[in-house]
């Protein structure tokens, strides 16, 4: 079975959505990257967190917000407590996170399950379901909005390093969960 790799790009300060969860602040910063190519040929399943499905007004998805642009399609859960009435058929919604890692894992086969989302991946994390980490630092200051990492007290997770790439436009920063 395949491992879950959350995959994330962050501001150089350390945001991955501006304020009000604002992503606009992405534009510019696409182009030639080896790292996001591998990762986009090795994802089995994507699991994305409540607040990045359904945005920050509730909506739920955009054509705009579509996983990876569009670029990659495939099978796509939802982990949240708030199962939608009329769920989207494109979607499977799942209610319990080992549950939700599971069946991405079983839908990715020996690919990525890849967790798109702060709050899920360190959920996953604190649950000890995250194997890898691929984080795009790109060169802007965002002053505000979702951390990468939040945990007030914290407990020094230690990552290994896998590997350090850099584009014109973002470096790729590879990690290992430690077991």
């Amino acid at each position: 079975m395949g491992k879950v790799l959350w995959h994330i790009t962050m501001s150089l300060d350390g945001f991955v959505t501006g304020p009000g969860g604002d992503m606009s602040w992405m534009a510019g910063y696409a182009g030639p990257n080896p790292a996001v190519d591998e990762v986009l040929s090795r994802i089995g399943a994507v699991l994305i967190g409540h607040r990045t499905y359904f945005g920050p007004d509730g909506d739920g998805p955009t054509d705009e917000g579509r996983v990876y642009g569009g670029a990659w399609t495939g099978p796509q859960l939802v982990y949240t407590r708030d199962v939608p009435e009329h769920p989207d058929p494109a979607y499977i919604f799942v209610d319990d996170l080992a549950e939700a890692v599971a069946t991405a894992k079983a839908a990715a086969g020996d690919g990525y399950a890849v967790l798109i989302g702060a709050a899920i991946a360190r959920a996953c994390l604190d649950a000890g379901l995250l194997d890898e980490v691929l984080i795009h630092v790109v060169p802007t200051l965002l002053g505000d909005g979702t951390r990468l990492f939040d945990r007030p007290g914290g407990d020094g997770t230690r990552l290994e390093q896998v590997s350090v790439t850099h584009t014109p436009v973002c470096t790729n920063i590879w990690l290992r969960v430690p077991r």
